[in-house]
């Protein structure tokens, strides 16, 4: 049973990869507005801190620490709107939060 699924999709992947179209692009990471993160670790001295990669749509990256006890976040100021990467690192300490 499952080979005839591998094999299902093997067919599947050579057709999409055959038909014409934009090329396949991969995931930003996690967004909430016009900001997105990726890049997404857990710090390794303090397990409640994750570090992330933030863009917006205007072309700016930055790198935040986020404290997910408070969502505090570090650098307090930056170039990327503090709202949206506020509301991207509490989603990102939730969703680490549910794998660990």
């Amino acid at each position: 049973m499952s080979q005839i699924r591998n094999l299902v999709q093997l067919v599947l992947l050579g057709v999409l990869l055959l038909l014409p179209g934009r090329p396949v692009m991969a995931a930003p990471g996690l967004c909430v507005g016009p900001v997105c993160g990726d890049e997404i670790t857990r710090s390794a001295k303090h397990h409640f801190q994750l570090r992330l990669r933030l863009n917006d749509q205007l072309g700016h990256h930055e790198r935040i620490t986020v404290d997910c006890r408070d969502e505090s976040l570090s650098p307090s100021q930056g170039l990327i709107e503090r709202g949206y990467a506020r509301a991207l690192a509490r989603k990102a300490c939730r969703l680490a939060e549910g794998s660990s």
